[in-house]
């Protein structure tokens, strides 16, 4: 059994592109169909392939309420977020998804 690690993520299209803020319980497989692109929405329509910031959390309530408080901020704001943790905007998904 796979144990769940609740987490919040943003996805960027490329540095200083479109960016969109998520929550999951699995960050490596929810990040792979974000970036082959296999449900229709948002990221597919954007080209939102990039894990550019990301944060685990204790539980899937306290990452729920993280990802209202990211989404409920400026742009400004996720930027300055994905800049203090990836200040040159790399893409983090080879490492997580190799765990």
């Amino acid at each position: 059994m796979k144990v769940m690690q609740p987490a919040v993520y943003i996805m960027a299209s490329r540095r200083n592109g479109t960016l969109y803020t998520g929550v999951t319980s699995n960050l490596p497989e929810r990040v792979w169909q974000h970036r082959e692109g296999v449900t229709d929405g948002f990221t597919q329509r954007y080209g939102c392939k990039m894990l550019v910031w990301y944060e685990m959390a204790e539980s899937m309530e306290v990452a729920i309420m993280r990802e209202k408080q990211i989404k409920a901020g400026s742009r400004a704001k996720k930027i300055a977020l994905i800049v203090g943790f990836n200040p040159d905007w790399q893409d983090f998904y080879q490492s997580i998804a190799q765990g």
